[in-house]
């Protein structure tokens, strides 16, 4: 089973607050994801943001009039949000609460429009626990309603690991890159750095949604042939702006091939409830 309190404590020393907005790489991811949110959100909808951290979405999902339940597994993650809900005062971040994704037994039936699972995934190196939070987040969607959800591709995440080794080799040895490689599964070594890693293909994503009753709107790689090169794309901003646009707009257009999901870091499936 995935050790979930390895997982609280890196996001206890991790600044999860400021990753989206502290690199370009964040930023670019952002830009993405918001995109994908904004094509197929419904108007007006009930969101439940699970693993939504300190409210990177949630709090502009609320400024644009929905109706937004925060809900994390860090209880440290959920103290800034109800701090940052305190000094905003906006009253469509319903509430914070600490959850694990694999028991939302918090939540009625039938109680979301949309689900936004923006991390979790990440964590969940058991088969059971991916299945038993796909059937959760059904449970608390309405008939129709659509689910976010990133994920690490296999082929990513694994090479990842390979670089993770070369930068803190006290993280990785032989046998758990042997192990990423063969599963997916990245149990590290250490207690610093990134915790209990599971990395999934694209084709395998999409059939644990579709065992659960969820149809495929899109999946895509969330920055695409940018991956690696965030930085000097954001420098077109200052010096060629029609490049800049130009280049968003190729990774758009690509960022549904298979390849490119594979190999460009983090990814989404956008799907709705039958």
């Amino acid at each position: 089973m995935t050790d979930f309190e390895r997982v609280r404590s890196y996001y206890k020393r991790f600044d999860e607050k400021n990753r989206l907005a502290a690199t370009n790489s964040g930023k670019l991811e952002y830009t993405m994801t918001k995109q994908i949110l904004d094509k197929y959100l419904p108007e007006s909808a009930s969101v439940l943001d699970r693993g939504g951290g300190t409210g990177a979405y949630a709090f502009p999902l609320a400024e644009e009039g929905y109706q937004v339940v925060l809900a994390d597994l860090s209880e440290d993650l959920i103290r800034q949000a109800k701090q940052e809900k305190e000094e905003s005062g906006n009253d469509n971040i319903i509430s914070c609460d600490i959850v694990n994704a694999i028991d939302l037994s918090i939540y009625a039936d039938e109680r979301f429009d949309a689900v936004l699972l923006l991390g979790p995934l990440y964590h969940m190196t058991e088969e059971w626990e991916r299945k038993k939070c796909i059937a959760e987040i059904e449970r608390v969607l309405k008939p129709g309603g659509v689910i976010f959800a990133s994920f690490i591709p296999y082929l990513s995440g694994s090479i990842a690991i390979v670089d993770r080794y070369f930068g803190h080799p006290d993280q990785v040895d032989a046998d758990r890159l042997k192990q990423v490689f063969q599963s997916g599964r990245f149990h590290n070594l250490s207690d610093e750095g990134f915790q209990e890693g599971y990395y999934a293909a694209s084709d395998e994503i999409e059939k644990l949604f579709e065992i659960h009753g969820f149809r495929k709107l899109e999946i895509r790689s969330l920055r695409g042939f940018g991956y690696g090169k965030e930085d000097d794309i954001f420098k077109l901003l200052s010096r060629d702006r029609e490049m800049f646009g130009t280049i968003i707009d190729m990774i758009n257009k690509t960022a549904g091939e298979k390849e490119i999901i594979e190999m460009c870091g983090h990814a989404i499936y956008a799907g709705y409830k039958q």
